[in-house]
């Protein structure tokens, strides 16, 4: 007879208890005590997995409640309600725990979703936060703002199986708020100061990330920007109400507090060269992301109240920030009383017109030139925008703007869908004779972004880029061509997902500390 045969243990729920027990049987085994003891089983202190997940078919999908249309359209707060304790437990558990996690797969930063949402739904908050925060650096921005449609939700096995999927980034939302009102969220901590230095140019979600992982491993950080605030498109592209700036805000602080040094209004190729910052600092990251705004070269685009996506955009998140936006309050860059038009049909394009429906506009049309199916934004994103109001023309693309001095209406041609093009999506063509005409005071071109002229606008001619204009940087590795500096983001992978971003940030991190590593190295050899 063995101790096991006396000792059951089937669960237990408290960490403590287990090692207690664990401690207890090697102490028994050792002096062969067993023979002193009863036959002991420890019985459940709480279901077991079987119980407690796996409720997709008991409990129905359920989103956290979302704000009345009407009501959402007088501000720009967030449109969703977070969970309540007992909903993220209980839409946690309808988890079907995949011996093949398909969420995870199809989550571009590998995050471990099953896992954390067995610990949300044994009501274990902060170690399901602390898992979610291990491979992500901004949980609560991403719980928000990513097309969880197309990515982990939309590649959940319940909702294949027409269950409905579970709501993971409300879900991610709810956790890491969690944290945050009870003050789990830390600054970085360094025990070991390393005295090497990483310039990173451009304070976005990539920048960012890549900073953090850096600091973390004790590295000094200097993060410069050109914009008088910290955050790129998360705070002047991205609007309130899919992202309040609040959420930003309180992570560039905790990184200031970790250590992480932040230069604004800091121009490469202005206020230094980058050469000088490369001689500077002993690597350097290129995470600036696209801004450049993609044209639509049309008869008429040269009238007034024609403008860019991100001009509009920024105009209206300075504004919601308390700044002075001269072209905001001369009604220049303000959609009241007007009737917009946007073309575009991606998530940009969504958040231009639903900025427009909160600023009052008289009426807000989306020209887009494939049909819904295919548009390239996030379905819920059309979705709120539908109900909020936009009237989307679908199958339609601009021909000419017309108008004397400003811009007073487009001619616009109607689009059949013809055979798939090398990209896989249906290739538009123009119907013939079918133009018709639609009123505008205010067009916003949300057709995507391009890359800036980096060697030039950095005066580093070396620099390479692809014929895309993006950066040309070893896939592995993240370097360019000029040793020690590395790219990472939309200024390499071109414009993508701030989710995207992150990963890249992340693993130029790891690619940075190799090459300083063997820097190090090679100085004290």
């Amino acid at each position: 007879m063995c101790i096991r045969d006396r000792l059951h243990i089937k669960y237990v729920e408290s960490e403590k208890i287990a090692k207690f027990i664990i401690k207890w049987k090697l102490l028994v085994s050792k002096y062969d005590l067993y023979f002193l003891y009863p036959p002991l089983t420890i019985v459940y202190t709480s279901p077991p997995m079987s119980e407690k997940m796996l409720k997709f078919v008991e409990i129905g999908q359920q989103n956290p409640p979302k704000r009345d249309k009407n009501s959402r359209k007088e501000d720009f707060n967030e449109i969703y309600s977070e969970f309540i304790k007992g909903k993220a437990n209980e839409q946690s558990s309808r988890c079907s725990q995949c011996g093949v996690p398909f969420c995870q797969v199809h989550c571009p930063l590998s995050n471990n979703i099953p896992d954390w949402l067995k610990l949300t739904a044994e009501g274990r908050h902060e170690e399901a936060y602390q898992l979610s925060q291990s491979t992500n650096n901004m949980p609560e921005v991403c719980g928000r703002i990513c097309p969880q449609d197309r990515l982990c939700e939309g590649n959940c096995v319940i909702e294949q199986s027409g269950h409905g999927t579970v709501t993971i980034g409300s879900i991610e939302k709810y956790i890491t708020e969690t944290a945050w009102e009870n003050g789990w969220v830390k600054p970085i901590k360094v025990i070991n100061e390393i005295n090497q230095s990483i310039g990173i140019i451009g304070a976005g979600p990539a920048g960012l990330a890549c900073g953090e992982e850096l600091r973390k491993k004790g590295y000094q950080v200097t993060i410069y920007d050109r914009y008088d605030r910290s955050g790129g498109l998360l705070i002047y592209g991205i609007p309130n109400f899919k992202l309040e700036k609040h959420v930003v805000e309180r992570r560039i602080k905790l990184l200031k507090e970790g250590g992480i040094q932040f230069v604004n209004n800091f121009e490469v190729g202005k206020d230094a060269t980058l050469k000088e910052l490369n001689e500077k600092h002993d690597a350097i990251l290129i995470a600036t992301g696209v801004y450049k705004a993609r044209e639509v070269n049309l008869p008429g685009n040269d009238l007034s109240n024609i403008f860019p996506a991100m001009e509009f955009l920024t105009a209206s998140n300075k504004k919601g920030l308390g700044d002075k936006v001269e072209l905001f309050d001369d009604g220049t860059l303000n959609a009241k009383d007007k009737d917009v038009v946007v073309i575009g049909g991606g998530d940009t394009a969504m958040d231009c017109v639903r900025t427009s429906i909160r600023q009052d506009a008289k009426s807000v049309k989306c020209l887009y030139r494939r049909d819904k199916v295919n548009m390239p934004g996030s379905a819920r994103e059309v979705a709120n925008a539908e109900e909020e109001g936009v009237e989307f023309v679908w199958l339609s693309s601009p021909k000419k703007f017309k108008g004397t001095n400003k811009v007073e209406s487009l001619l616009v041609d109607k689009i059949e869908l013809g055979d798939p093009d090398e990209s896989g999506r249906r290739k538009p063509i123009i119907k013939e004779n079918s133009e018709f005409e639609i009123k505008a005071d205010l067009v916003i071109k949300a057709l995507g972004f391009d890359p800036e002229e980096l060697p030039k606008l950095f005066q580093e001619e070396r620099l390479q880029v692809t014929k895309w204009g993006t950066i040309k940087a070893d896939f592995d590795t993240m370097e360019t061509n000029i040793p020690g500096v590395f790219a990472a983001g939309d200024i390499v992978r071109g414009a993508s997902l701030v989710v995207w971003a992150i990963k890249d940030g992340r693993d130029a991190a790891l690619s940075i500390s190799n090459y300083l590593q063997l820097k190090q190295k090679q100085k004290v050899a």
